[in-house]
Formats: C-alpha cells, sequence, structure tokens
C-alpha cells in the first residue's frame, strides 16, 4: 500500500450530477479521505454501487468499480473479497437498495462477516425516481404516492444487523466531514463486516429530514459515556426513537473475518492462459 496517497487520488475525471447540495457528495467525500488515510490506493480498492442515486459513486470515484444489480451490491463485493482477500472492498448504496431490495443480502453479508465495508447513504427517500417513501421513512412522511404517510414503521437497520451478528455497526452524518471520516476510518480497519448507515439528506424531496434537523438532532456518542463493546449499551441506542445518533454504535472486538476462518488468502483472481486439466471433459458431461 502506498503512504502518500491522496483523497483526491480516489476522484475520477466524471463530473457528479447529483443535485447541488446533495449529502451524497460529502458521504462520498469523507469515504476517498478514509481510504486515503488508511492507506489505501485506487489500485488496491474496489467499490461496488447499488441502484439509485448514490449508485453513481462507482462513477465519480476513481478505483475498480462495478455498478451492481438493485439489490445485489453486497454478493458482488463479498465474490471479489473472498477472490481476492488482498483487495480492500468498500460497497456502497442507498437505503432502497440496500433495506428494501437488498435486505436480504444485508442480513446474510452481516452474518457471514467478510472482511469490506458497507456504507448506506441514507436520505429516507427514493430521489432517482422522484421522492417515494423509503424503507427508513418516517411513519406519517407524505409524499405523492403515500399522501398520508406510509403508515408503517420504518426499518431499523441497526436492529438488523445487531440480529444478525454484526461485529461493526455504526451511524455517520455527511456534513459532520471529521466524524464522517474517523467513523468511516474505523470501519475499514475493522476486522469483518463494517457497517455504516450515513445519514445523506435529499435536498431536493425531503425536507423533513434536512440537514438542518439532523445537525439540531442528532448526539455524538463519543461525547456520552457510550462503550461500544458493550452490546447491551448499543440496544439500548438502537431502540431509542426518541434520538438520533452518530458514532460507532457496536463493535465486536473478537471478530474473525469469514475468510480468516475458512482459511482464504489466495489470491484467485488470476486466471491461468490455458484452462484447467480434464475441464473440456468435464464440460462434455454436460452438453
Amino acid at each position: 500500500m502506498s503512504s502518500d496517497v491522496r483523497f483526491t487520488d480516489f476522484k475520477s475525471d466524471k463530473q457528479p450530477t447529483w443535485c447541488p447540495g446533495c449529502g451524497d457528495f460529502g458521504t462520498m467525500n469523507g469515504m476517498m479521505k478514509a481510504l486515503a488515510e488508511t492507506g489505501n490506493n485506487p489500485d488496491n480498492t474496489f467499490l461496488v454501487a447499488g441502484i439509485g442515486c448514490s449508485g453513481k459513486i462507482g462513477t465519480y470515484m476513481h478505483a475498480y468499480a462495478l455498478h451492481g444489480v438493485h439489490g445485489r451490491a453486497l454478493p458482488v463485493g463479498i465474490g471479489a473479497k473472498l477472490a481476492n482477500p488482498n483487495l480492500e472492498v468498500m460497497v456502497a448504496g442507498g437505503d432502497g437498495d440496500g433495506f428494501s431490495i437488498g435486505a436480504g443480502h444485508f442480513v446474510h453479508a452481516v452474518r457471514r462477516n467478510v472482511d469490506m465495508t458497507y456504507v448506506v447513504m441514507d436520505n429516507r427517500i427514493y430521489g432517482l425516481t422522484k421522492g417515494q417513501a423509503s424503507p427508513t421513512s418516517r411513519e406519517d412522511f407524505e409524499t405523492s404516492t403515500t399522501p398520508d404517510g406510509p403508515m408503517q414503521a420504518p426499518v431499523n437497520p441497526h436492529a438488523l444487523a445487531l440480529a444478525a451478528g454484526g461485529t461493526f455497526i455504526a451511524q455517520s452524518f455527511s456534513s459532520d466531514a471529521m466524524r464522517h471520516v474517523e467513523i468511516i476510518k474505523e470501519a475499514i480497519e475493522h476486522p469483518g463486516f463494517a457497517f455504516v448507515n450515513c445519514y445523506s439528506p435529499c435536498v431536493t424531496f425531503n425536507d423533513v429530514d434536512t440537514y438542518d434537523y439532523f445537525r439540531d438532532s442528532l448526539v455524538d456518542l463519543k461525547e456520552t459515556d457510550h462503550d461500544p463493546t458493550d452490546k447491551d449499551a448499543a440496544k439500548d441506542v438502537i431502540f431509542d426513537t426518541e434520538k438520533e445518533y452518530q458514532g460507532v454504535i457496536y463493535k465486536n472486538e473478537a471478530s474473525v473475518p469469514f475468510e480468516d476462518r475458512w482459511g482464504i488468502s489466495e489470491d484467485m483472481s488470476k486466471i491461468e492462459s490455458k484452462p484447467p486439466e480434464g475441464a473440456m471433459d468435464l464440460v462434455r458431461e454436460f452438453y
């Protein structure tokens, strides 16, 4: 890994088309800084993005990247990491991508505990399709398709992660740049699956969960006596419906990544120029 990489090395030459003021700018900048400050570089980084406004991040960052199928970014990231454990793998997507169509993959990625980082750019709305309620929208959040609100409780992604055996569960805010970078760095350095839900306000379609709302509401766990290694304390934070938090909610310091438990250390991504001996006989059996 290079030690003189700057975060701008992770910027691509493509200009973002996100709306001016979109929270995704801050989320992405923090991810790039965290990658650079943890000694990574674009040549050893693989970024998988889901579908949605957030899914464009793979185009705007300079690294190996793949724009995955809706809700299926995590399995791709897991496959890449297991094929080449030397890669720094980061998966990014939105709350709709991750907690609706991708909810099943999310739970199983958490319990598998492959050493990678998953950043959800949570704006509590479907922005790309112009403003429908998402899995994390408030129960009374009014949109054109839900004029009385979705009338169902929002998904609690941290509760899902904790119940699935998560070893690193955190939350950040894209506008609190320094804390966002700190949290993402800690996630990258965690040995196992690190989940960071990042509040990333949509300035176009969500006039409730705004920058001002989060600035006024967020409690930074770093400024409290919260112990992130205490699972019971993590439960108290996760199920507290009266406050919004940022910081590391829970981490298991005894975490052992999936690939270490299975002895996966070899780079299997290199393909020989000739097929393995007997490969064609195997193909003919099924022809």
